[in-house]
């Protein structure tokens, strides 16, 4: 895990103060961090539920900024987690993506249908 890759997790659970539970337990059960899982399993969950509701935009539009910032690192290695995980999973429900778009910075745009293209879903 890169440091990069460290500072979003710790970033995401400021975010999320109530994943921090969950993300000890994956902790635990896996023997290390697991990027894709903890991402996939922990974060995700809340971050979709959080744009399905659309209740708490600070919360979202600060999770976007984010991930804008993300999307802009030099790290290719957590460009490539955020990619294959957040990314991917916004585009899973159409609904969430097209809320999730209204959201998201240019580069998160770009990379988030590299990832459906990946995928092989229709862009």
């Amino acid at each position: 895990m890169t440091k990069q890759s460290e500072a979003f997790m710790r970033q995401m659970l400021e975010f999320l103060p109530s994943t921090e539970a969950s993300y000890t337990e994956s902790v635990v059960f896996n023997g290390e961090v697991l990027e894709t899982v903890i991402i996939e399993d922990v974060f995700m969950p809340v971050i979709i539920e959080l744009i399905r509701r659309e209740e708490n935009i600070d919360l979202i539009e600060q999770i976007f900024e984010y991930f804008e910032e993300v999307s802009n690192d030099e790290d290719a290695h957590l460009i490539n987690i955020f990619s294959i995980t957040a990314l991917e999973i916004l585009g899973n429900e159409e609904t969430i993506l097209r809320t999730a778009q209204k959201y998201m910075g240019p580069r998160t745009k770009e990379l988030q249908k590299e990832a459906d293209r990946a995928l092989g879903r229709k862009v």
